[in-house]
């Protein structure tokens, strides 16, 4: 019998597009005769659809159209199953569309990856791929993240918050930057990917220019000491808390002084929009990265250990700044992306781990957290209304007197 798989994607995010082409590929490498699959699209107003015509990526040139031939959908727990239902009735069709056994998000970004999504697919008593609300929500806010792996010992860089009431004095919130930080520095939005929002400041007039195009997009940025003579590399993490294992190394190449959504996304696609060479795999990169066999052993094992450490599970992606300065060659977690575009698939295929069996592994880590979790109590078998008088009047529980 074959599994049902709801495979989420889209919603409302700067990152939509890019979930689609992840999610596409995902679905056109998962196993046919294992699974039965059921694309879930979520509009940008967080609408989801469900319908055939969303495997298609050219549909997608015309949403409208395409979300004529689509139903929208809404989740639906009733007893130990979950249903997707039509959200729109009886009126074109049975209203109950399908049970589904595992719901797997392949989402990018604010509002989705960040335990948003995670949480409400968990509230319908689903197994859900990847990484738990606290993981997500921790990898998805930058500064959250690397506060909690200093504080395990892990290398960041040092950085300074600022939040949009900062920024109703621009000048004092740059001074407050230029104290901390210095000049070149990196300006980011907090909680967003894909390289949108973020530049480099290399003056008082850079700064606030850039933290004009950051606040734009987040009510919360991430400022960072920007490393000159810098290599980046990859790495993406697979298991749980039982055990995980690191994945070769990449090394990407940017356009400019940034890698940039255009370098991830855009060059050197082709226009495909199937198979191995779009989404992130069209990035231009080496692999493996062109470091030392020891450097290449520290990133690994640092990749592994933080992935614990966060309380990561599935598939993740861990981003390595190497600054190469003066020949001191120091290593530094950059971020985490706990829903990697491609869902890193290009880093485990040199390993020997084809596509497919990734998302196998990846959808067996998902029933097997939600075996664990289904051996918890999660009751007490008590009945606090039976004990009587205490609860009634304005005051409720609080009111009662011992």
């Amino acid at each position: 019998m074959k599994l049902s798989v709801a495979v989420l994607f889209g919603g409302k995010s700067t990152e939509h597009e890019i979930s689609v082409i992840s999610a596409i590929q995902a679905m056109e490498n998962m196993d046919p005769e294992k699974y039965e699959i059921h694309p879930v699209y979520i509009t940008k107003a967080n609408v989801p659809y469900t319908g055939a015509a969303l495997r298609d990526i050219q549909n997608y040139r015309d949403i409208p159209a395409l979300l004529k031939k689509a139903v929208p959908v809404t989740f639906v727990s009733e007893g130990t199953r979950t249903w997707m239902e039509r959200a729109s009735g009886k009126r074109f069709g049975a209203k109950r569309l399908a049970a589904v056994d595992v719901a797997f998000p392949i989402v990018h970004g604010t509002n989705m990856e960040d335990g948003t999504l995670q949480g409400f697919l968990r509230f319908q008593n689903l197994p859900v791929v990847g990484c738990d609300v606290l993981s997500s929500a921790v990898g998805m806010d930058k500064y959250v993240m690397k506060q909690f792996l200093a504080k395990e010992g892990f290398p960041v860089l040092p950085g300074v918050r600022l939040r949009s009431g900062d920024y109703a004095d621009p000048d004092a919130a740059a001074r407050k930057a230029e104290e901390a930080v210095g000049y070149p520095m990196i300006v980011k939005p907090v909680n967003l990917g894909s390289s949108i929002g973020i530049s480099k400041a290399r003056d008082r007039d850079g700064l606030l220019a850039s933290l004009d195009t950051a606040f734009s997009f987040a009510d919360t940025v991430l400022i960072e000491r920007a490393i000159q003579t810098l290599q980046e590399v990859n790495c993406s993490v697979l298991g749980d808390e039982d055990g995980a294992e690191a994945s070769v190394l990449e090394e990407p190449f940017a356009s400019d002084d940034i890698l940039s959504y255009k370098d991830k996304y855009i060059q050197g696609s082709g226009g495909k929009t199937k198979g191995s060479s779009e989404g992130m795999a069209s990035l231009k990169r080496r692999i493996p990265a062109e470091i030392s066999e020891s450097e290449a052993d520290t990133i690994r094992s640092l990749a592994v250990g933080a992935f614990r450490s966060l309380g990561c599970s599935g598939v993740v992606r861990i981003d390595f700044m190497i600054d190469r300065a003066d020949g001191k060659n120091d290593i530094y977690i950059n971020e985490i992306n706990t829903i990697p575009g491609s869902l890193a698939f290009y880093l485990w295929e040199p390993a020997g781990l084809p596509y497919r069996k990734l998302l196998d592994r990846l959808i067996e880590l998902a029933l097997k957290r939600d075996r664990k979790q289904a051996s918890l109590t999660y009751s007490f078998d008590t009945n606090v209304f039976a004990l009587g008088s205490g609860f009634g009047g304005s005051k409720g529980a609080k009111g009662a007197k011992n």
